[in-house]
C-alpha cells in the first residue's frame, strides 16, 4: 500500500495491552513507511478490566476482554483491535476474523518469589496466588500440599501484592514480562515440558472486520505464519473442548523440524487428574492436528470431567 490511510488501533488500556498495541503499531510503521499519526491508538475498557473481586470464570470468562473491543470494530469506530490470544474466546462474533499473528514471544510461564528459588523449593503451605484455573491445577498437581489462592489485577498489581507480602508466590507469562521490562521480577522459568501454558500464550492476535480487505492488506506483511500455524492448532484443540476461562486446559503447538506438534493438557480443577494427547503433522494440517488431539481427550475423559 503506497498511500498513507489513517488506520485505528483499538486496544484495552492495560499497560501490557498498551504494550502489545505500541508494537503492532510500531511494525506497521516500519513495514509501510507510515507516521504514527496515520495510526492512532483508541483505548476501551473492558469489563473483564472492571472486574477485580472475583474469577472471570464467574463472570462470563474470556469474552469480558474482548466483547467491547468487537463493539467497537464492527460499528467502525477502531479499524484493527489488538488482543493478547490467550483472551480470545474461540467463536468470534460474526462480522469479525483474526487476521493473523505477530511473531510469538516466549510462550513459559515464570515463577517468581521474593523468598524461595522455585515451585519445588515452597515449603508446604505456602501461598501461591493465581488468577488462572490452569496455572492453578498444574500447581495443585504438582504440589498438592501449597495453598493456591486467587490474585486478581495486572502484571504490576500482581507483583505489587508479592511484594506486600498478600502471597509467597505468583506465576505470570514471560511473554508480558518481557514486552514490560520486567523481567528482572523472574525468579525462574517453568519449561513447557513440566508447565504447560494455556492456548495462545505468548502471542499477539489481531482481528479485523471480515469485509474489510484494506486492512487486511495492510496488516498482512507483519502477520507471522508459523505463529499462525500453532495458534490455528491450539485454538482448534481448545474449540473441541469448549474451552473457557472455566475449564484448566494447556496447550502448546511448536515446529519440530519440518512438522507441527501439538501438546495439550486437561485438568481437573484440584490437580488430582491429567489427561495429555500429542499429535504431529504437516503446518498445513494444523486444524486437523489440533481437532484430533481434543477430540482424542473428549473420548479419554469420565463423565463430569470438564468444571469439576
Amino acid at each position: 500500500m503506497t498511500s498513507s490511510p489513517t488506520l485505528v488501533i483499538g486496544t484495552r488500556g492495560s499497560p501490557l495491552a498498551l504494550a502489545q498495541a505500541h508494537e503492532t503499531q510500531d511494525r506497521l510503521v516500519a513495514s509501510h513507511g507510515w507516521t504514527v499519526e496515520h495510526l492512532p491508538l483508541s483505548i476501551i475498557k473492558t469489563t473483564g478490566d472492571a472486574i477485580q473481586d472475583r474469577p472471570l470464570s464467574e463472570a462470563g470468562g474470556k469474552g469480558l476482554f474482548t466483547k467491547e473491543l468487537d463493539i467497537a470494530l464492527l460499528e467502525g469506530s477502531i479499524d484493527l483491535a489488538v488482543h493478547s490470544a490467550k483472551d480470545l474466546p474461540t467463536t468470534l462474533p460474526e462480522g469479525i476474523v483474526i487476521a493473523g499473528f505477530l511473531p510469538r514471544e516466549d510462550v513459559r510461564d515464570a515463577f517468581i518469589s521474593h523468598r524461595y528459588k522455585s515451585l519445588a523449593d515452597l515449603p508446604p503451605g505456602a501461598v501461591v496466588g493465581s488468577a488462572s484455573l490452569r496455572r492453578q491445577a498444574q500447581i495443585r498437581r504438582l504440589r498438592p500440599d501449597l495453598n493456591v489462592t486467587l490474585l486478581r489485577g495486572n502484571v504490576q498489581t500482581r507483583l505489587a501484592k508479592l511484594e506486600r507480602g498478600e502471597v509467597d508466590a505468583t506465576l505470570l507469562a514471560m511473554a508480558g514480562l518481557r514486552r514490560l521490562g520486567l523481567t528482572d521480577h523472574v525468579t525462574t522459568t517453568l519449561e513447557t515440558d513440566d508447565f504447560l501454558p494455556a492456548v495462545g500464550q505468548g502471542a499477539i492476535a489481531i482481528a479485523i472486520r471480515a469485509e474489510d480487505e484494506q486492512v487486511r492488506r495492510a496488516v498482512q506483511p507483519i502477520l507471522d505464519a508459523a505463529t499462525g500455524h500453532a495458534l490455528a492448532a491450539e485454538r482448534a484443540f481448545l474449540t473441541i473442548l469448549d474451552g473457557s476461562c472455566r475449564t484448566p486446559i494447556a496447550g502448546h503447538a511448536r515446529m519440530v523440524g519440518d512438522e507441527l506438534e501439538i501438546r495439550g493438557l486437561v485438568l481437573r480443577p484440584d490437580g488430582s487428574e491429567c489427561l495429555e494427547a500429542v499429535r504431529r503433522g504437516s503446518p498445513e494440517d494444523a486444524v486437523t492436528l489440533g481437532r484430533e488431539a481434543g477430540t482424542e481427550l473428549r473420548t479419554r475423559m469420565p463423565a463430569g470431567f470438564l468444571g469439576t
